[in-house]
Formats: C-alpha cells, sequence, structure tokens
C-alpha cells in the first residue's frame, strides 16, 4: 500500500493567507487542481450540486480538481489556502472515489504546516486578484511551473511532504480505495496509466484487452471489479474531464477539443459531455466567458 501512495505527486501553484469580503463570490468555478483552505476567522460557504459546506474558523477544507462548485463570502473570510497540482504514475487520483467537498477539523500542526509553506515558498500568493478569471490562465499556470522549477531539492521535498500531510488529513474518510486485501491487478493498473497517456487514441476495449493479452469480456468485468466503472465510462469520464481542463486553459476550438481528446467528432463530443456534466459544451463555455475565461 504504501508504494501506491508514494507514487502520487504534489506540484504547488499557489499559497497565501488572506482577507476576502463579499466580492468574493464565484459561481461554476471549475479547476484543474486541488484546494485546501484553513479558515483562521469569519465566514463563507462552498456549495456544489448537492450540498452547502460552511467555512468556519479551525477547519480545513479540500476541493478535489475539477470539482464544480460555488464560491462565497457574506461580509469577512480570512483563510490560508493552497493550491496544487497532482500527478500519479498510475493515472489514478488519490481521490478518485470521492471527488466532492471534504471538511475536517484543523490541528495545531495543520496550522504549523501552512505557515512552514508560506515561509519557503514566498512570493506564490495570486497576484492582484482573488478572481479566478484572473489567475486561472496557461500563462499564469506556467510560470508557478517555472518557480518549482528553480526550487533548492531541499524547498521541493519540504514542500511536497507538508502536501502529503494536508492531503492525508483528508484520506481518513475515505479508506476504501486502500484496501490492502484487495489490490488493484497490474494488468488493471496498466490499463489506467495508458489511457490516462493517450486519450488521443484508439481505446476500444479490445485494445485495452489485447494489450493486457486478456479476453475481452474478462478484462472488462475485471475493469470494473477494481475500479467500479466499465472501461467504456471511464475513458468518457477522464476524456471530458480533460476537454474541461483545456477549456479552462486553452482557446481550443471544441472541435480541437474533441480531436485532442480522442472523440471521432464534435457532435458526439458534446453528447457525452452533456451526459456526465449536465450541460452542454456551449453552455459551459458560456459560464467561463462570464467568468472570464
Amino acid at each position: 500500500m504504501i508504494k501506491r501512495l508514494l507514487k502520487h505527486t504534489f506540484t504547488l501553484l499557489n499559497v497565501d493567507h488572506v482577507k476576502l469580503g463579499s466580492k468574493w463570490n464565484y459561481k461554476n468555478v471549475i479547476s484543474p487542481y486541488f484546494r485546501i483552505y484553513y479558515i483562521d476567522a469569519g465566514a463563507g460557504e462552498i456549495s456544489d450540486a448537492v450540498s452547502k459546506v460552511s467555512l468556519e474558523p479551525g477547519f480545513l477544507y479540500i476541493i478535489p480538481s475539477f470539482t464544480l462548485c460555488n464560491l462565497l463570502c457574506p461580509t469577512y473570510l480570512s483563510q490560508y489556502f493552497v493550491q496544487f497540482f497532482e500527478e500519479s504514475s498510475d493515472g489514478i487520483s488519490l481521490f478518485e472515489n470521492n471527488r466532492s467537498i471534504l471538511k475536517v477539523k484543523a490541528t495545531e500542526i495543520d496550522i504549523l504546516n501552512f505557515s512552514r509553506l508560506l515561509e519557503i515558498n514566498p512570493g506564490r500568493g495570486i497576484n492582484g486578484s482573488d478572481n479566478p478569471k484572473v489567475y486561472e490562465k496557461n500563462t499564469f499556470y506556467k510560470a508557478y511551473q517555472d518557480l518549482n522549477n528553480r526550487q533548492s531539492v531541499a524547498t521541493f521535498t519540504e514542500t511536497h511532504g507538508i502536501l502529503l500531510q494536508l492531503v492525508s488529513r483528508f484520506l481518513m474518510q475515505d479508506t476504501t480505495r486502500y484496501n490492502d486485501t484487495h489490490p488493484i491487478p497490474a494488468k488493471v493498473l496498466n490499463a489506467i496509466s495508458y489511457i490516462q497517456l493517450n486519450l488521443h487514441r484508439d481505446l476500444s476495449v479490445t485494445v485495452l484487452a489485447k494489450r493486457a493479452n486478456l479476453h475481452t469480456d474478462y478484462f472488462s468485468r475485471l475493469f470494473h471489479q477494481h475500479t467500479g466503472e466499465r472501461p467504456v465510462k471511464y475513458i468518457q469520464g477522464k476524456r471530458i474531464e480533460r476537454a474541461q481542463y483545456l477549456m479552462v486553459t486553452t482557446q481550443m476550438t471544441f472541435t480541437e477539443i474533441a480531436t485532442q481528446t480522442g472523440f471521432e467528432n464534435v457532435f458526439y463530443f458534446s453528447k457525452i459531455f452533456k451526459q456526465i456534466t449536465g450541460m452542454s459544451p456551449g453552455n459551459y463555455k458560456k459560464q467561463m466567458d462570464m467568468m472570464g475565461f
């Protein structure tokens, strides 16, 4: 189990301590990275399609990547926050089975970890605005990646260690994925990794089963047993997730995105996009445009 956990790498994007007001009121925010908040004063709210979570002092919150949510501060909110990308060698997110907003009581160590992150990563705040329409741009991602590339080995290692500690606070709420009695077979892990790296290619069940040297039906059952989804549904979900990322971070057309994510045409892409997200690519794009993307 430990080796599987260590396959996950977290890359720092932003970290800061900010004081927010009623202008912090943004709807339909969806980001390709994770957010963790520690609230030290005031009140706010995060909501998604099915629930609302109150932001209150003394608690930690996590918003997994590609989680559509609304952010609200009625009057005043003071928070530490860290934003980071997740990379996994097997293509499986630590929150694969639970992409929802989570809340845990903060400890003294959590607070010290945020303070230390700020100390060893100065100048990593969001410059000039707390509005996603301003700071969620591909140019900003590149700038912060350049900062990461200039980190010393010691700073990178300590930063990654702190991020692992903060993330671990939320994994305690969902341990089902790490049941040692039912490890994910290597052939399924290999298939998942191949899917992540080849979303633009032909990813039929037949192709994946052949790569695994397994009968198609058996491969499909094995994949479902260990991921909770049939291969086709899993692939479609990953393709739409990548499409959402491209819509947020690039100016690609729907046709270009459909090609980049492995859909045979833009019409089929639109159909699957709506099935999974509940809205058409056009409506999703309009919402992004309203936020300035």
